[in-house]
């Protein structure tokens, strides 16, 4: 259990479409939420979906099944891991996300600062 269901921030029934729409909606750099990942992926079961700066990154969560860690984005040496998803925000609400735009190859980062609910 990757500790998500009870929490506010984890839009169960969202897809990918209805997250961006909330999001561009909320319109405040740093609005986020948690969704099920599109594919039926057990790697990648999840996605943290942020707003910054008029955009919306879908960043995947990958599940770890040497370690039962999360981390976020593609494999790298060096990543971030955590026991839980919860741990993921937790950890991002006090320590910058970097953000990279993978069509102009830039980067930006934030804080996961305003949980956002899909109506």
């Amino acid at each position: 259990d990757a500790g998500v269901h009870s929490k506010a921030w984890y839009a169960a029934t969202c897809d990918r479409k209805m997250a961006e729409d909330a999001l561009y909606r909320s319109n405040k750099d740093g609005s986020f939420l948690i969704r099920k990942s599109s594919g039926q992926d057990s790697r990648q079961p999840y996605t943290l979906v942020v707003f910054y700066n008029r955009r919306v990154y879908n960043i995947p969560i990958r599940f770890i099944e040497s370690t039962r860690q999360y981390a976020l984005g593609r494999e790298k040496s060096g990543e971030e891991r955590f026991d839980s998803v919860a741990e993921i925000v937790e950890n991002h609400q006090h320590t910058s996300l970097v953000l990279i735009d993978s069509q102009n190859n830039t980067k930006d980062s934030t804080k996961l600062k305003h949980i956002v609910r899909v109506s």
